[in-house]
């Protein structure tokens, strides 16, 4: 059994809030983490009435009636109210306490273990907006990556029908879009990278109102502009490519499939991984473009079951995400993943220099395999024949 003294110095020492009253309310205990949280010393506080520390009396009535209408005989947990500590500042805590009844039954006091919740508050706080934060970058960025297509695909349409001095208002214009949808995303970048690192600045937007502070920072590296690659020609390098775009976002299949198609690439459409089988079964293709967030199968499981049944078929995989959740990329780069992982909204020119790159890795694959067989074959027609038996004498 603890030794009286000890326990007591046991409880003074606790750094929850522990505040004991008597019947009428008036304080008898109060420990030093009272004091470390609230802010009044024991002398300020005992003696005194413990309504002292309620934003109302009506408050501590309402954790009082808590108490005496539990079914716990007499005790709560986990009880939300508020604190107000010497600074006049209220800080919402959660308390578990219980009725005190002297030796005939009869009510005298209670006690009281309360904790400052700010920081649980703040983490669940941060917790919802960092969930928020994944599905806004999805939502947002997929809409994103449709708008770049299109921007992509108008800047191309201009170029053939305007004078060259309609080409540069019109240009500006469209610096204009695409500026404006840097700035989205990295918008959006920024709340992700504040929700996963627990950490955000604040800033006043009126008087005595903060508002978070989502402004893109001036280092922050997004991906080059659509307008930095090379401008679409008569002979385009993908010319003839057939390539598969697999996205459960139709406006997002639809723009990719048109922009690839203005590279006079061949383009097949699915909105579902099965669907996607049934074309990659029946098609002859040079690259697959996927989502990684779909239904029926992520886009690790996708590119597996492609590798299974179409070993040199190179996969893309991309993601309106602004972070590998659930290592997918990781995953699939250790199988041999051929893509990197484009972010959405996926940069036009990137795209298209990484398919003009996996189709001269396939011709030279192809070049080479058949200089092998070339080489063969001359090695088998120079190969010393067997030497000939001579005829017997008769």
């Amino acid at each position: 059994m603890l030794d009286k003294k000890y326990f007591q110095r046991l409880i003074e020492s606790s750094p929850d809030i522990i505040i004991a009253v008597d019947k009428s309310g008036i304080v008898n205990y109060y420990n030093d983490g009272a004091r470390t949280s609230l802010g009044y010393s024991p002398e300020e506080m005992i003696g005194q009435k413990c309504t002292r520390i309620y934003p109302s009396i009506e408050e501590a009535r309402r954790l009082m009636k808590a108490m005496r209408e539990s079914a716990d005989t007499g005790r709560i947990n986990s009880f939300e109210t508020e604190f107000r500590n010497k600074a006049g500042e209220l800080i919402p805590i959660m308390i578990s306490g219980a009725l005190i009844y002297d030796d005939e039954g009869r009510e005298v006091g209670s006690i009281g273990f309360a904790r400052d919740i700010r920081r649980l508050r703040r983490a669940q706080q941060l917790a919802t907006a960092g969930e928020i934060a994944v599905s806004l970058a999805h939502e947002i960025n997929n809409p994103l990556e449709s708008i770049t297509n299109n921007i992509e695909l108008l800047s191309q349409c201009l170029e053939t029908r305007l004078t060259e001095s309609e080409q540069v208002v019109e240009n500006e214009r469209l610096d204009s879009i695409r500026n404006s949808i840097e700035r989205v995303r990295a918008i959006v970048q920024r709340l992700d990278e504040m929700t996963r690192k627990g950490e955000y600045e604040t800033r006043d937007y009126l008087a005595g109102k903060r508002m978070a502070d989502l402004a893109p920072r001036e280092d922050a590296k997004g991906q080059p502009r659509s307008d930095d690659a090379p401008h679409l020609t008569e002979q385009s390098p993908l010319r003839g490519m057939s390539v598969l775009v697999l996205d459960d976002d139709a406006a997002v299949v639809n723009s990719l499939a048109d922009l690839l198609r203005a590279e006079k690439c061949i383009v097949h459409c699915a909105t579902r991984p099965s669907a996607a089988f049934g074309i990659l079964r029946n098609v002859k293709l040079d690259a697959v473009i996927s989502d990684i967030v779909m239904p029926e199968m992520d886009g690790y499981d996708f590119y597996l079951r492609v590798k299974e049944e179409m070993p040199k078929l190179p996969v893309i995989l991309m993601t309106a995400y602004y972070y590998d959740k659930d290592h997918i990329l990781k995953r699939s780069r250790l199988r041999g993943l051929e893509g990197a992982l484009f972010k959405k909204p996926v940069n036009p020119g990137m795209l298209r220099a990484m398919l003009t790159q996996l189709r001269q890795k396939a011709a030279q694959e192809k070049a080479e395999a058949k200089a092998a067989v070339i080489a063969a074959k001359a090695a088998g027609a120079s190969a010393p024949g067997p030497t000939p038996k001579p005829i017997p004498q008769s």
